[in-house]
């Protein structure tokens, strides 16, 4: 783990983890999360174990660490009090942020490889068997579930009740929040692993390289648009407009929100994409590339 000056990108720190790490991190104001994989990660069975850590801001020194039966896959979400995480052997985590013990863990048949999201008092969760599960913060038990035809890896995006999301079985979903009924599903040309919910509408990219927006409502296709690559990042979006950096392409792409047509490009260079999510901070636009970070800033008004 490296933690950079987000100003000027000076080195704060590096701290090892002891393996490779499985899921993406995350923050907040108590410390960064790290969940990483340790043991014969390179064989075809992959039989490996993960570790779960507490690092301080201020110096990244570990402030616990414990380890799991199976590797947290995708990423980590983060409440006031509580880690949640799905493993690769089916079981879904709650972790004390302070202590590091267990507050509950459920298993499923589905390993998870996903992007938790917390909208209210649930937990939003998708599996590799195609469940998307709604589960109580508090006590892990299952408000629904709902069952698509393919995995689901991608975060779901929750507006006013209604829980959106895309599956491996090409179609972006849009079920009730608080029964898990299915309201509408409107099919795209692959694999979707990207949902990202706006003021136009939601949308979804997909693995043929297209991105869609649909409308809120009834999932009717308002505009698609074609990138030069597959997308398996979510985009960095704003109130007029969604940054998506393909794979294999030397620039990020901002499309308009209300059209789809491209306004701007962000230059990484050649053969130098990665399937990271750019996120802003501050003013900045930070892209993570194979050869390192880039920060870009908007353009200086003339004095």
């Amino acid at each position: 783990m490296v933690s950079l000056n987000s100003s000027d990108g000076r080195l704060n720190w590096k701290s090892d983890t002891g393996g490779e790490i499985s899921a993406s991190p995350i923050a907040d104001d108590r410390g960064i999360y790290v969940a990483s994989e340790y043991g014969d990660v390179a064989s075809v069975s992959r039989m490996t174990k993960g570790a779960l850590r507490a690092l301080g801001q201020e110096s990244g020194v570990t402030r616990w660490m414990r380890t799991l039966p199976a590797p947290i896959r995708g990423s980590l979400a983060v409440s006031a009090t509580t880690l949640f995480g799905g493993a690769g052997d089916g079981t879904v985590y709650a972790i004390d942020k302070q202590t590091g013990l267990t507050r509950w863990s459920t298993r499923y048949s589905g390993a998870f490889a996903s992007q938790p999201i917390l909208s209210g008092a649930l937990l939003f969760i998708g599996s590799d068997d195609g469940s998307l599960h709604a589960l109580d913060q508090v006590t892990g038990k299952a408000a629904w579930s709902y069952r698509t035809h393919g995995p689901i890896r991608g975060p779901v995006a929750v507006i006013s009740g209604v829980v959106y999301f895309g599956s491996g079985d090409a179609y972006a979903y849009a079920v009730s929040e608080s029964t898990g009924k299915l309201l509408w599903r409107s099919r795209t040309g692959a694999s979707v692993q990207s949902v990202a919910g706006t003021s136009e509408g939601v949308l979804v990219a997909s693995l043929d390289n297209f991105v869609y927006l649909f409308s809120l409502n009834r999932g009717r296709r308002i505009w698609k648009r074609q990138l030069s690559g597959r997308i398996s990042s979510q985009p960095l979006t704003a109130t007029d407009g969604a940054l998506y950096v393909p794979l294999s392409s030397n620039s990020g792409v901002v499309l308009a929100l209300r059209d789809g047509k491209q306004v701007n490009t962000l230059p990484i260079g050649e053969d130098n994409s990665i399937g990271a999510s750019p996120i802003g901070v501050g003013n900045l636009v930070l892209l993570t590339t194979i050869h390192g970070l880039l920060a870009f800033s908007p353009p200086q008004s003339p004095s």
